[in-house]
């Protein structure tokens, strides 16, 4: 992705290995400023992936996998290791299938550095196969729509739900996107937008309320990444898409899934299996170390939350695009 780091343009990604430290941006720093920090333990690895310093589900996925690398260039038991950073975040099947890889590929030899970085390699491939499957929806003018972070911080480099636009405005077309701000921590006005002002891709942030009332203005088309596809089509992504997807089938709207195949979970059969994350009240109720609600008032704060699989248009993945009925002859 492009960022400015001290004055200067240059190209970086969500997370790497580098000098024996895994690296990777705080993504709770951004859009003030820029930070990198490095690990050498897979348990600060486990713990900066449960905190959100690193977050989206093929850069967790990615994050996962240097983790288990660590755990072997130090000597660690690699099943406990797994055991440890499975047990980071609950509902991004990304982190699964990357520690799942991992013990795979330690066990036939591989050098852990070596297969760590294919494997994150293989998400950037995936993302720009994404690009150009999904830039081909993306027309001249259009204004479209996004929740969350599902873009080059999320998934290593390039993105899901933002490889399509990126791959539509760097062939010359020129639209709009409406980026929601996604609360309570705001990926989609501060990462997001970040990322979209970074490309030059017109664009404005609104509150995740008025969705409703933009689309009854006239959206063309909705993508929104993924953190866990069921074998049926439903799926799990940030909380306030399930209700993105239901304005969007009132207004006619097509609201595609952009997700590798790495996000697709056979072994869960439908939505109501997946594992929703309930993450600590108080990234509700606080603001800085501020309570802004009321002393004695309870908050629930759900991760994710669930959309049927019949109001998707359709999957955008690195094999093409899918409609949910197409998933399991496809992929499963």
């Amino acid at each position: 992705m492009k960022a400015e780091i001290d004055g200067k343009e240059c190209d970086i990604r969500a997370v790497w290995f580098e000098n024996g430290k895994v690296r990777m941006i705080d993504q709770r720093e951004l859009p003030a400023r820029i930070v990198i920090k490095d690990f050498d333990d897979h348990l600060e690895i486990a713990e900066a992936i449960r905190n959100m310093t690193t977050r989206g589900a093929p850069s967790i996925g990615a994050t996962a996998a240097y983790g288990m690398c660590m755990a072997a260039l130090n000597g660690k038991d690699i099943q406990e290791a797994a055991r440890a950073i499975k047990a980071a975040r609950p509902t991004a099947n990304d982190l699964f299938y990357a520690v799942d890889t991992m013990l795979a590929d330690l066990a036939k030899g591989m050098d852990p550095v070596e297969a760590a970085d294919a494997y994150a390699q293989s998400m950037v491939d995936k993302c720009k196969a994404i690009g150009k499957y999904g830039g081909e929806l993306i027309k001249d003018g259009m204004k479209l729509m996004t929740h969350c972070n599902a873009g080059a911080l999320a998934t290593v480099d390039v993105g899901t739900a933002l490889a399509p636009m990126r791959q539509a405005w760097a062939n010359g077309k020129r639209f709009f996107v409406y980026a929601s701000e996604t609360r309570p921590r705001l990926q989609g006005m501060q990462l997001t937008a970040w990322e979209l002002n970074q490309e030059g891709i017109d664009h404005a942030i609104i509150p995740d309320g008025a969705s409703a009332y933009y689309m009854s203005k006239g959206v063309d088309l909705i993508i929104t990444g993924a953190d866990r596809i069921a074998a049926n089509g439903d799926f799990a992504n940030k909380i306030g898409t399930f209700d993105k997807a239901i304005v969007a089938k009132h207004f006619g709207i097509p609201f595609y899934v952009a997700a590798p195949i790495s996000t697709f979970d056979f072994n869960t059969k439908t939505g109501a299996d997946i594992v929703i994350e309930e993450r600590s009240e108080t990234e509700v109720t606080m603001v800085k170390d501020i309570r802004i609600a009321p002393v004695g008032s309870p908050a629930k704060n759900p991760a994710f939350d669930v959309t049927p699989a019949e109001l998707v248009a359709g999957f955008i993945t690195e094999k093409g695009i899918l409609k949910p009925s197409e998933i399991s002859k496809v992929i499963g």
